[in-house]
């Protein structure tokens, strides 16, 4: 078979070497690729917001399945463009991607629905948000509505930083459409991914994420630092309530809209004292959360993928090994502000070369010879173990050898399952 996978980062590259596994694989596509997927893929170059133009790629070069990684080209509707030129696509339609295109219409489906979630108000204004947040004091949550590449939200801890968030967002743009803000809620935050096809949706895999810059979850949000799989919250009784609660409400919720969910759908939760809560969901696979979860894939992932496009998925969770993988980013100096572009980086191959060690590539380019970072998060270390101290001593012993000034790592991924570990003892 032929593939088309769109994009360009670490998660993407994951996508690639789990699809590159595959007997079914004929040519894999990716359009634009990055340097990692060197030998993996043939790079095209497609502007992906001309969906005509995609899907005459497709058709030219036969291709059988269109992977679209990033969340906005599928807010953009391009699977309801390729679906009407007869292309499969593993991804959700543009009415169904409204799930996290807009946060205020989760909102509104959660309260229509059930769907436990923390309280909420909507806002198009500076001067009425500011208002309400004086009202129900911090700590408080504020979001831009729309799509933000994972720096739309802040936690705020005080008045004074709610409402320099309300402000940034309405100043920068990002509050265009609206912001949505949301009472705080305590508990453990976990993403849960789930295969969709429509009628029927499995649990696919749990992991978690560390959101900010600094070491002790200190600094601003950033698009994620670093991420482990399987989340030790999530045993297979919270994997179960989630799904009862959460994920079979959304998926029932959206065919009885006439927007049915098909791809993967990723519930950024958290677990309660009272249970869990969703905090917003992600019509895709998450970064960097995916470079720590397909690396545990015991089975094919391209026939999931099929599956999920032609409404056929087997009623059964995906195969997953019992390791535990660990997965941290090294990002440039400046980020998540402006980053430091153009330095060298070495080393790679000693690094890569490790056993349970994989490389993922998300802002790097080519120059002659040289490979040099060409953005803010560039490149996930993964590695997996018996368990989180195994995989993250790999992860951190790989990453010993890549030789790179120009960039910085946090070196605390993975704090949270070994306090947990120490809890269960």
């Amino acid at each position: 078979m032929n593939i088309l996978l769109i994009g360009s980062g670490g998660r993407e590259h994951a996508i690639a070497i789990a699809l590159a596994k595959s007997p079914l694989l004929e040519t894999l596509f990716a359009a634009p690729g990055n340097p990692g997927m060197e030998g993996l893929a043939r790079f095209v170059s497609l502007d992906v917001a001309d969906h005509q133009a995609v899907a005459a790629f497709c058709k030219e070069n036969r291709v059988d399945l269109v992977v679209v990684g990033p969340e906005a080209p599928l807010v953009a509707g391009l699977v309801d463009d390729l679906t009407a030129a007869g292309i499969r696509a593993f991804g959700p339609s543009k009415a169904a991607a409204r799930l996290e295109g807009s946060k205020s219409f989760t909102k509104a489906f959660c309260a229509r629905h059930a769907i436990p979630t923390a309280a909420y108000a909507c806002f198009t204004d500076a001067a009425s948000a500011s208002a309400y947040v004086r009202a129900k004091g911090a700590p408080i949550v504020i979001k831009a509505d729309g799509l933000a590449a994972g720096k739309g939200v802040t936690v705020a801890m005080s008045l004074a930083e709610a409402e320099a968030a309300i402000e940034t967002l309405f100043s920068s743009g990002l509050g265009e459409s609206g912001i949505v803000i949301e009472e705080f809620l305590e508990g453990e935050e976990v993403s849960f991914f789930a295969l969709c096809d429509g009628t029927h949706a499995v649990s696919f895999a749990s992991a978690q994420d560390h959101k900010r810059v600094g070491e002790g979850e200190s600094g601003p949000n950033t698009g994620g630092m670093g991420a482990y799989s399987p989340a030790p919250v999530m045993d297979a009784q919270m994997s179960e309530r989630v799904m009862r609660e959460i994920i079979t409400p959304t998926l029932h919720g959206m065919a009885a809209a006439g927007a049915p969910f098909k791809g993967v759908l990723f519930a950024g939760l958290m677990i309660c004292a009272e249970g869990p809560k969703l905090i917003e969901y992600n019509v895709r696979f998450g970064d960097p959360e995916t470079q720590a979860i397909l690396p545990r894939l015991e089975e094919d992932l391209l026939p999931l993928m099929l599956a999920c496009a032609d409404g056929c998925l087997l009623e059964r969770p995906a195969r997953l090994s019992p390791l535990t993988t660990l997965t941290v980013v090294l990002a440039a100096k400046g980020y998540p502000g402006a980053p430091l572009r153009g330095s060298e980086i070495l080393g790679l191959e000693e690094a890569e070369a490790m056993p349970f060690v994989a490389i993922t590539h998300a802002g790097t380019k080519r120059d002659g010879q040289r490979l040099i970072a060409d953005g803010g998060r560039v490149l996930n270390v993964t590695a997996a173990g018996a368990d989180v101290t195994e995989a993250r001593a790999r992860a951190y012993a790989a990453i010993a050898m890549i030789d790179w000034p120009g960039g910085f790592y946090r070196r605390d991924i993975g704090w949270r399952a070994l306090k947990f570990a120490l809890k269960s003892v």
